[in-house]
């Protein structure tokens, strides 16, 4: 009950923040019935949402995802997957050919309202695809509340991405997207983007979630379990007996305060292992009873506390009393309070998809973007953080923990389909440019904003943004907006370029000449992206010294990045001058190489000319 009423606290002080500035964000709370069918892999269910419309318009219509129905034949999902130009292989069979085509009346997915009313009034809906439009009956009015009661049925598809029944790795069911989902309505307006296997946006609340399956199956993901000693299967007290309900099911009844989404899995198979974070949340591990898998899993529990403490130490603290980590989906997703991952992997490999998707439960789970409009913000910082964490954790020593991004994120620019981050998910030429440039390059804008405004700087950023920004979502503006307070510097041309650009960023030394007794040193912008530059310069005597050359715009300074070597603040560097010269006070012949940015986190395209030496 206390990380209810934390969870309270925090959404009025959230809700407080808001009312100051004229934000506002949408509330639901579902309370949802479910029964199972595991035989056929059909369920059916009823729902209670209780919306409140916190925005200033008059809400007359609203929308639901239905994503399941993306498991079809002709869906947009499938025709997507036919007509790019690299699909997932995930979702093609070994002829090379979509297998959601493939799917027989039985095998595929469906998601179907056969009833909806809006405060006891039937309403007009229609389904169009993975979206159902509804035409209220009333009005919702600024500051108003309705609620919906629906009866739902649907169809688990063969495990095709994500969601499904019968996974490569044989569990039974990996129970996302699965149930009818409020689009979001938000500041620009409605959301109800159709699913072709991308990204997610939804509206914060409370779920009541009763599920009725087979009492041999397992069950683990979001929320709380309410009835533990009716459930057994690890869940109960150390010591409690179980009082498990006669007959062939049993309900399990979970509650996930102030999230955006609901995942369970489940299967007849699942070990079920507990692990207490110190001062911290209670660890849940489910896995398939494979001899092949168990020692990795076994190791993988004290990893992932250990993940946990290092997130909690630089974003903040993760403000749920639990996390599951849970055998299932298709490689690995993150969801509220949990995820779901493949786990017939080495053991680097395992701890590396739990640092990701636990990752996410930061970015994303409760700083919720707009994925399919800023996938990058969720992605790519996720991919930052946990680079940095396997670094730690892993005991990986890497000298750049960001390698593997600058290797994508160049390797995109050469291929020349690079599209900018404000492209949204869905509209990328190439899977493998939407790949780069959300996990990659998103991960680049803040290990470079490190390079901008110092990493002490970006990681006082990243705590703010989060205590500033949890259980909201937060947009492009408000990450770049938290590092201009924390730095002191102007930010915005680094959110525009970056993000809504393909320009790059390309300098060079242009010449290294004599001066008389000393040695004048000529830099050369040839990028339209402008940077600060930091440039190392090492004498023939072994001393090394750093300059400085503070970007113009950005109106400020960061502080000595290499505090064991001496640095010069150079005169700052405006971005309308292609070349830039300053003097320094040895001749050219004791100079025996100079370099921009040793620290290898500005995105220089073309490094070739980034470093000049003295000839033998």
């Amino acid at each position: 009950m206390n990380y209810f009423k934390g969870l309270f606290l925090l959404f009025l002080s959230a809700t407080a923040i808001a009312q100051n500035t004229s934000y506002w964000q949408q509330h639901v709370d579902y309370t949802m019935d479910v029964t199972m069918d595991v035989k056929n892999y059909r369920y059916t269910g009823t729902q209670k949402l209780v919306y409140t419309n916190n925005s200033p318009d008059a809400l007359g219509r609203v929308y639901y995802h239905l994503y399941f129905n993306a498991f079809q034949p002709g869906s947009e999902m499938d025709i997507r997957l036919q007509t790019i130009a690299d699909p997932d292989g995930r979702m093609m069979t070994d002829e090379n050919t979509s297998r959601i085509a493939s799917l027989s009346e039985d095998e595929m997915g469906y998601l179907h309202v056969s009833s909806l009313l809006q405060d006891g009034q039937k309403v007009d809906f229609v389904e169009e695809g993975t979206i159902l439009v509804v035409d209220l009956a009333k009005p919702i009015p600024p500051g108003g509340k309705t609620t919906f009661d629906m009866v739902f049925e649907g169809q688990v598809p063969l495990q095709i991405r994500r969601a499904g029944r019968n996974s490569s790795e044989g569990v039974a069911l990996s129970m996302s997207q699965w149930y009818p989902k409020m689009a979001e309505y938000d500041f620009e307006g409605w959301h109800p983007t159709p699913y072709i296997a991308r990204e997610f946006h939804g509206v914060w609340g409370d779920f009541d979630v009763k599920l009725t399956i087979d009492k041999d199956y397992v069950v683990g993901g979001s929320g709380y379990l309410q009835n533990p000693q009716e459930i057994g299967h690890g869940y109960e007290a150390p010591g409690s007996k179980v009082k498990k309900p006669k007959g062939k099911t049993l309900t399990w009844h979970f509650k996930a305060p102030m999230v955006h989404d609901f995942m369970w899995a489940a299967d007849p198979d699942y070990l079920h292992d507990t692990l207490r974070v110190e001062n911290g949340p209670l660890l849940h591990f489910l896995y398939k009873d494979d001899k092949d898998i168990i020692d990795n899993w076994k190791k993988l529990q004290p990893k992932t506390a250990e993940l946990m403490e290092f997130f909690n130490k630089n974003i903040g603290e993760y403000p749920y009393g639990q996390y599951s980590v849970i055998q299932g989906g298709d490689g690995g997703m993150e969801y509220a309070m949990a995820t779901l991952i493949t786990g017939q992997r080495k053991f680097g490999s395992l701890v590396g998809v739990t640092a990701h998707e636990m990752a996410h439960s930061w970015f994303q789970h409760v700083l919720a973007t707009n994925e399919s409009k800023h996938e990058w913000m969720d992605e790519g910082f996720t991919t930052f953080i946990s680079s940095l964490a396997m670094n730690a954790v892993m005991e990986e020593n890497k000298e750049n923990p960001f390698e593997g991004s600058y290797k994508g994120y160049y390797n995109l620019v050469q291929s020349g389909r690079e599209q900018p981050q404000t492209t949204h998910a869905d509209r990328y030429d190439l899977n493998y440019a939407y790949g780069i440039s959300a996990y990659s390059k998103g991960s680049i804008f803040l290990s470079q904003l490190g390079y901008v405004i110092g990493q002490d700087k970006l990681m006082e950023t990243l705590r703010k943004y989060y205590a500033d920004f949890k259980f909201k979502h937060p947009v492009p503006n408000d990450i770049i907006r938290t590092a201009e307070k924390v730095s002191g510097m102007q930010l915005d041309w680094y959110l525009t370029d970056w993000t809504q650009t393909t320009n790059t960023i390309d300098y060079g030394i242009k010449d290294v000449a004599a001066e008389g007794e000393k040695t004048q040193i000529t830099l050369e912008r040839k990028g339209l992206m402008p940077m600060p530059i930091d440039l190392l310069v090492v004498y023939e005597d072994g001393i090394q010294e750093t300059f400085y050359a503070p970007l113009r715009m950005m109106y400020g300074e960061k502080e000595n990045p290499y505090p064991q070597l001496k640095r010069t603040v150079l005169n700052d560097w405006p971005w309308a001058y292609p070349t830039y010269s300053f003097t320094i006070d040895r001749p050219l012949q004791e100079v025996k190489a100079v370099m921009i940015d040793p620290s290898q986190l500005m995105a220089d395209v073309k490094q070739e000319d980034n470093l000049w030496q003295k000839a033998e």
